[in-house]
């Protein structure tokens, strides 16, 4: 199927303005869409042979689709009566509140983690990776549910499906169920605070590497265990990483520790997270007490750095959007980004590294043969979306309009 989507603004380069700030040139254009890719790409001056089939987007900025890299599909109370958190006075009080809920919650799995994909992708993302709960009290109950919904949006969404021991992966039958999860449709293996949680960080560290070859899969280990515990742990990982040759295949989400330590030490540990390409997602908390990992210094040495939202209005917090843009939005303010070029840039963290300039101001994005998967805005820049965070937004997905 054919069809021309007429008066897209796209950006192309970069220019200095008389005050010496660089700003963002753009330009409107129409692209044509055949099964899902752009087919083809001109400017908006030429005519094209388009009399069926076409949308005219009056000058909306077209920005690649978001892609939300940390989420909890399976915990949120979307679709459910209100109710605010009970407070917990650690994070095992907080597991332990959350274990009571389970069997509670499960029947509901699939309502609720369809509301909370309804929500990411109205707000302009096409990708999730989520953790799902596999544990001693439901088993694989919340994994059924969490398909059942994805499979709703085939087509639309695609997703990684995390078998995630949220309460321990050292204890009870947690490892097998781990691998039955692994067969019955989880794509990838999560991890939890080897040393907080499992209180013992070389055994739970090779426990994971051993199911994750048994079974092929890649590795995303939730690690909030701070200062040296923390980064002992992501140091003993990579080495892990290294002696077992799974560079490229693993990730550390939320990794406070290396905001806790000195600079010195967070060079050492980037440029080996660099060497064995192991991603760090970060979910930008936005918390005064809680220092979060150096992403600019991450960046800076190559290492592979994604946003996500986390869960949201679940049994951890009442608060939450869905809205992954917040989350750049949030870093750029806090890390004090204020020209045009250093906003923009923040935009790769939501888009798989995808960006419509390169660090020079080059055009780099959409090209053809480009898949389909957008976001328009009523903006003239990526900047300003990123810093004022439009909420009228219209999605594509692979040539289809959400």
């Amino acid at each position: 199927m054919k069809q021309w989507l007429t008066n897209v603004l796209l950006e192309t380069g970069e220019y200095i303005k008389d005050n010496d700030t660089v700003g963002t040139k753009v330009e409107q254009f129409h692209l044509e869409i055949t099964d899902g890719v752009i087919s083809q790409i001109v400017s908006a001056s030429e005519t094209i042979d388009a009399s069926r089939n076409v949308t005219d987007m009056k000058g909306k900025l077209l920005l690649p689709a978001f892609k939300e890299m940390h989420n909890h599909l399976d915990k949120t109370y979307l679709s459910l009566p209100w109710k605010a958190v009970v407070p917990a006075k650690n994070l095992k009080d907080r597991l332990d509140k959350e274990a009571k809920e389970l069997t509670i919650l499960a029947p509901t799995a699939k309502q609720r983690a369809l509301a909370m994909i309804e929500k990411i992708v109205a707000n302009g993302a096409n990708h999730i990776r989520t953790h799902v709960n596999i544990d001693p009290y439901i088993g694989l109950k919340n994994l059924e549910g969490v398909l059942a919904a994805l499979d709703e949006y085939k087509g639309i969404v695609t997703a990684e499906v995390i078998a995630f021991p949220q309460h321990g992966l050292l204890r009870d039958n947690v490892p097998s169920l781990l691998r039955e999860a692994l067969r019955n449709g989880a794509t990838m293996l999560g991890g939890l605070d080897p040393a907080g949680i499992d209180n013992t960080i070389e055994r739970s560290l090779y426990e994971t590497m051993d199911i994750a070859h048994e079974f092929n899969v890649d590795v995303d280990i939730h690690l909030h265990d701070g200062g040296h515990v923390g980064y002992y742990t992501i140091d003993k990982w990579l080495d892990m990483v290294e002696e077992a040759s799974y560079q490229g295949r693993t990730a550390i989400s939320h990794a406070f520790a290396l905001g806790d330590v000195s600079v010195g030490e967070q060079h050492a540990i980037a440029t080996r997270l660099a060497e064995q390409r192991v991603k760090i997602m970060s979910t930008v908390p936005f918390n005064l007490n809680r220092a979060i990992p150096p992403i600019d210094l991450l960046t800076e040495h190559g290492v592979d750095v994604h946003f996500g939202c986390d869960g949201f209005y679940d049994s951890w917090s009442p608060y939450g959007s869905g809205d992954i843009l917040e989350k750049a939005t949030t870093f750029a303010e806090i890390s004090r980004k204020l020209d045009e070029r250093s906003i923009r840039q923040t935009l790769k963290y939501i888009t798989n590294g995808v960006m419509p300039l390169d660090a020079n101001g080059q055009k780099v994005w959409p090209n053809v043969q480009d898949e389909a998967s957008f976001v328009f805005f009523d903006a003239i820049s990526s900047a300003e979306v990123i810093a004022r965070k439009p909420s009228e937004r219209i999605m594509m997905s692979k040539g289809q309009f959400i």
